[in-house]
C-alpha cells in the first residue's frame, strides 16, 4: 500500500485513528480495555483491529484467552502517522 493510501485509510475512519492513539497512549491494550476507552461497539473495534493489523501498524499477543495489542514501532509509518494525528487532535 502507498503512503498516501494508507494515510486515507487511517484519516478516514474516526474509529482507527482513535485505536491508533489509545495503543500510543498506554502501550498495550487488551480488548476490553480498548472497548471502554473507545467507546467503539465489539464488532467494529474487531473489524478496526483487524485491519490495523493487516496494515502492519498494530501488533497482536496472546496471554492465554487475552489478547493485547500493541503498536508496531518497527514500522516507520506508525510514528508519522502518531505525529500527523495528534497535530490534527490540536487543531
Amino acid at each position: 500500500m502507498k503512503k498516501r493510501e494508507l494515510v486515507q485509510e487511517i484519516l478516514g475512519s474516526k474509529g482507527k485513528a482513535k485505536i491508533l492513539l489509545l495503543l500510543a497512549e498506554y502501550g498495550q491494550l487488551n480488548i476490553t480495555r480498548l472497548l471502554r476507552y473507545s467507546g467503539l461497539h465489539y464488532k467494529l473495534l474487531e473489524k478496526h483491529l483487524r485491519e490495523l493489523k493487516d496494515l502492519g501498524l498494530v501488533e497482536e499477543e496472546r496471554l492465554g484467552r487475552v489478547r493485547y495489542f500493541s503498536l508496531r514501532f518497527d514500522n516507520p509509518h506508525v510514528p508519522i502517522i502518531l505525529e500527523l494525528l495528534r497535530a490534527l487532535q490540536e487543531i
